[in-house]
Parts: structure tokens; sequence; C-alpha cells
């Protein structure tokens, strides 16, 4: 009988022994899984910042081939622009700002095995190597945008393979219209085919005048130039337009140009006017395309009733 009864008590503690095992090792798997996971997720984190740390110091070295590296063959950028033409814009804003110091700010960055998307904000300040004919003085440029970055890891290396700006502001401004406070306000998106208002705010000075224009450019390469009609500034110191965005598919910027103007006494009875300043102002609008693949089921319903 203690055989019999023994027998079941060893086989029960064998059976205990069996499960326990293995439930204590897995829970130990499970997280070590979890650190080597967290550490190899921490190590890509490290991996993506310190490329974004060598984006800005290739572009402020002007260091091209290097700056080519971290971004993929098939790179396209938010405007359809693929990598040969995005480096030739690249090459032709230094030849133009030779002095052009850039930012990053990494605000956030996501990891999803060798994906990784990155959110930024990015400014840029250089002055032009050439002096205006207008005012005889040299531009000063600033410019800021928040942008998404999109990454890959081919084999132990992270690059760009694409790019989305949610917006994208810049001034260029030359002689007295550095000091002027202005600002060029328009939507961050809009639909294909509708219609927004870009406004231009200006804070002049009692003795100071102005004349400006707004226009729409769809981004392509190479941009248009713009059909500019100026307007004198008067009343609240701001001047609108209404522009009805593409068809196709094509983001756009809305553009201002300004003229500065001061008036001096000259005699009893004249006055003399004269330009000290320019500025030429940019900003982004997103156009999001018309999908035309779209049923809405009320329409659905209509056609088959047909």
């Amino acid at each position: 009988m203690k055989k019999i009864f023994i027998l079941p008590v060893i086989l029960t503690l064998a059976l205990a022994n069996t499960f326990a095992e293995p439930a204590n090792a897995g829970f130990i798997d499970d997280c070590k899984a979890k650190v080597s996971q967290s550490r190899e997720l921490k190590n890509a984190r490290n991996e993506v910042k310190d490329l974004f740390v060598k984006q800005d110091e290739y572009t402020n070295n002007h260091e091209l081939d290097k700056l080519s590296s971290i971004y993929a063959e098939n790179f396209i950028n938010a405007d359809g622009f693929a990598k040969k033409i995005y480096f030739k814009l690249i090459k032709d804003t230094w030849e133009t700002y030779p002095d052009i110091i850039y930012k990053t700010e990494i605000r956030d960055i996501r990891i999803d095995g060798v994906f990784a998307t990155v959110q930024t904000y990015e400014t840029a300040l250089a002055t032009t190597h050439e002096q205006s004919d207008t005012v005889d003085a040299y531009g000063e440029l600033r410019s800021e945008a928040n942008s998404i970055y999109y990454l890959k890891k081919f084999g132990s290396k992270w690059q760009i393979v694409a790019e989305q700006v949610l917006d994208e502001k810049s001034q260029l401004k030359y002689g007295d219209a550095r000091f002027v406070k202005m600002d060029l306000t328009a939507p961050k998106i809009v639909n294909a085919g509708d219609e927004y208002t870009a406004s231009l705010d200006i804070d002049l000075l009692d003795d100071e005048s102005a004349i400006a224009s707004i226009e729409n450019q769809e981004i392509i390469h190479p941009i248009g130039k713009p059909k500019e009609t100026f307007r004198n500034i008067t009343g609240q110191n701001e001047l609108e337009r209404v522009f009805k965005a593409n068809l196709k598919n094509i983001n756009e910027y809305a553009t201002a140009s300004v003229g500065i103007a001061k008036t001096e006494p000259y005699d009893e009875t004249h006055s003399k006017v004269y330009v000290t300043g320019i500025a030429f102002l940019m900003t982004r609008i997103n156009v999001i395309p018309e999908n035309k693949f779209i049923v809405i089921e009320d329409d659905k319903n209509a056609q088959e009733t047909k």
C-alpha cells in the first residue's frame, strides 16, 4: 500500500517540477528578451540621433558627398523631387548663401524594426553673397520648418528615404526691411481646387510706407517667376489675396515681395521718397490631391436607381 501511495506522490512532485522549471525559465527568458529589446531600441535611437548630428555637420561644412551618403538612392522629398534634383537644389543654396548655418532639433523618434520616423524643427540663417541693386545691401535669410523624416536601416546603416514638410516659412530681407516686423500667413494644408487666403501683415513706422505683392507658385523645378502686381500698404498695414489651389497634385508656396520706403521733406512743398529696404517672404501650402476613386454611398445608391 505504501508503494502504491508513494508512487503517485512522487509522480505528482515530478510533474510539478517538470512544469515549474520551464515556467521559471520562461519568465527569465521573457525578461532577458525585454532587456535585449530595450537595449536594441536605445541603440537604434542613438544611431538615428547621430545621423542627424552628421546631417547638420555635413550641411554646415558643405560636404555634399558625405551628406549624400546618409540619403538612400531612391530618396524622394515632400514635393516629389528625386535625390539628384534635391541635391542640386542643396548645392545651389550653398552657392547663394555661402555662410548658411543649419540647426536641427529632434522633437520625436519612433522606431519600428528597420524603419524609423523622426520629427524635427529646423532653422537656417544666412546672408547673400551679393548685394541687392535696389538698396545696395546684403540680404539676410531666416528659414524655419517642421518636418518628418522617414528612415530605413540597410544592414548596419540608417539612411533617409523620404521626408514630409509639415510647415515651412522663409524670409529674405535687405536694408531697413531687416528691422521691420512682417509675416506672411496661409493655411498649412488645403484641398486641391479649394480657395485659400494668403495675408501679409507689416508693422510700419510713421515715416515708412510700403508696396507689396502676394502670389502663389507651384513647387516645381525649375520654379517659375511670379507675376508680381504691387499694391500700396495702407490702413491696417495688411494685404490679402485669395488663390485657388491647383488640381495637379503639386504643393504650393505663397510668396510676397515687399518694398519699404521712407519720406523726407525736400523743400517747403515737395518730399523725397526713397527705397530703404526690400523683402521676400515665402510660406508653404501642402495641397491634398483629389481622390477620384472614392464613392459616397448616397451617390452609389443614386447611380443604381437610374
